[in-house]
């Protein structure tokens, strides 16, 4: 499938709602990429290599998703089996994307196969609010350099932040 433009159909929320936050006046330009239908892990760490090769100062590319995003878990009792579970793929989460240990050949690895962690289908059932920290992982190449934990309705989330790595090593 090739990429279209399409002029008719405006910002979906998580480009929204993030950028109405951090530049309320809407004073900054703006390109907006959806994810791919496959929702395959693979390409969507791929889009992220290939944003390496935009040469702009100051890019900010936004991954907007959760790192927990089960919508019937957010409005149900909070016992310690959903806690626990949600704890479990936030620690996960954090290794995966802040260790500096990991090689990047690991790293890589641990996200393509990200359904393999401790209860991943559980704090997500679909992909759609992950696979953008796929993209910006593809595009930073190394570890984040930063994770602000969060609660949402009684759950932790993780928000990474990276900045970009030219001279990481590559996976």
């Amino acid at each position: 499938m090739s990429p279209r433009l399409d002029d008719k159909r405006g910002f979906d929320h998580g480009v929204f709602v993030p950028l109405k936050l951090m530049y309320p006046e809407a004073d900054i330009p703006v390109v907006q990429l959806s994810l791919v239908n496959s929702l395959d892990a693979v390409t969507h760490l791929a889009i992220g290599r290939a944003l390496r090769n935009l040469e702009y100062d100051d890019l900010l590319v936004l991954g907007s998703g959760f790192s927990f995003h089960n919508m019937r878990a957010f409005f149900t009792q909070n016992t310690p089996e959903i806690q626990a579970a949600n704890q479990a793929f936030e620690d996960w989460m954090e290794q995966t994307c802040c260790d500096p240990n990991l090689t990047e050949t690991e790293r890589y690895q641990r996200l393509v196969n990200w359904e393999s962690a401790p209860h991943a289908r559980f704090c997500h059932p679909r992909e759609e609010h992950l696979l953008p920290l796929h993209v910006c992982y593809g595009l930073a190449k190394g570890p984040s350099n930063d994770r602000l934990a969060a609660t949402i309705l009684g759950k932790e989330s993780g928000m990474f932040h990276w900045r970009q790595n030219r001279s990481a090593e590559e996976y």
